[in-house]
């Protein structure tokens, strides 16, 4: 059996060492066929340094130095594309996700038989901030999104070849690996694991936001019909406010000051028509973007044996 390690590489340097002699150790507990793929993803610090290192030492690493910084999502799917095993495991190289993971999700997988076994946290990590916008993410994105992603998912998974051939044929512009990872279908079992704390989040909430928004306008269209409902719903109690005025005006008789009533109508009405465009805007981006033939990333070196057909 030949096994492929994935995993990128940003400000990964001060921990590179020890995640490959744990990864290792894991991978030699499992075949002795294996091979490490490192995906630089335009690190700031000597994490290439440091890669490369460790390719010196063993030629089973293969180093992809990405030529800038394309985020962690894309530069997870560069490395999936790489891979030769036939069976991949992915997690990332902070040391949050034991390395020794890896065989007792092979052990899982074959018992089970599935495709795909994956880790979910125990407990959400984090500060009481971070679990409350982490379950309120996964709440909105399974209540407007076509496609449910299970809740406080971690990177680390083991998967088989012919899962992660269809995974990496999507060519989604601006990646979303949750939601990927859920529609590629196939069985997927989760597994229960720790998760270490041992760096604060990088993700604010600005960040946070624009990934949910990302991910939603990604895989659902509920937000269109929303707006449709939303608008049909304001012309009819519009209409009936309307009709309710007239009566009072022809059979009553009666005026309606109204200032106050009309300018928070205007500004009601002006917020919920710049919101719906808003909306409407953010899915023409989304075309706008999906339309470019752009690659995932761009790589400046692979160091190691290359795929065949690559130069």
């Amino acid at each position: 059996m030949n096994l492929s390690i994935v995993t990128t590489l940003y400000q990964s340097a001060s921990h590179l060492s020890e995640f490959y002699r744990r990864v290792s150790a894991a991978a030699q507990s499992v075949t002795d066929r294996y091979e490490i793929i490192l995906v630089n993803d335009g690190s700031p610090d000597s994490s290439l340094e440091a890669a490369l290192s460790l390719r010196a030492q063993d030629e089973r690493i293969k180093v992809i130095d990405l030529s800038r910084n394309f985020g962690h999502h894309k530069a997870i799917m560069t490395g999936l594309a790489q891979a030769e095993g036939d069976l991949i495991f992915l997690l990332d190289c902070d040391l949050e996700e034991d390395p020794e993971l890896l065989p007792i999700f092979w052990g899982e997988l074959k018992k089970t038989g599935a495709d795909v076994i994956y880790g979910v946290q125990e407990t959400r990590k984090g500060n009481w901030g971070e679990r409350v916008s982490g379950y309120l993410f996964y709440r909105l994105f399974n209540f407007l999104s076509n496609y449910p992603v299970p809740a406080n998912v971690l990177t680390a998974r083991l998967m088989t070849r012919r899962y992660a051939r269809q995974l990496i044929e999507h060519k989604d512009r601006e990646v979303f690996l949750l939601g990927l990872w859920a529609i590629t279908g196939f069985q997927q079992i989760p597994l229960t694991v720790p998760k270490h704390s041992r760096s604060p989040s990088t993700y604010s909430l600005r960040r946070r936001i624009s990934i949910l928004v990302n991910a939603i306008t990604s895989f659902s269209n509920r937000p269109l019909v929303y707006v449709f409902y939303l608008g049909c719903s304001i012309s009819f109690f519009a209409g009936i406010a309307a009709l309710y005025l007239v009566v009072r005006r022809l059979f009553f008789g009666e005026y309606l000051a109204g200032w106050p009533s009309l300018i928070v109508s205007i500004w009601l009405l002006g917020g919920l028509t710049i919101f719906c465009l808003g909306i409407l805007g953010v899915y023409l981006s989304k075309i706008f973007m999906e339309t470019k033939p752009r690659p995932y990333t761009i790589i400046r070196r692979i160091y190691g044996p290359r795929k065949e057909g690559e130069e």
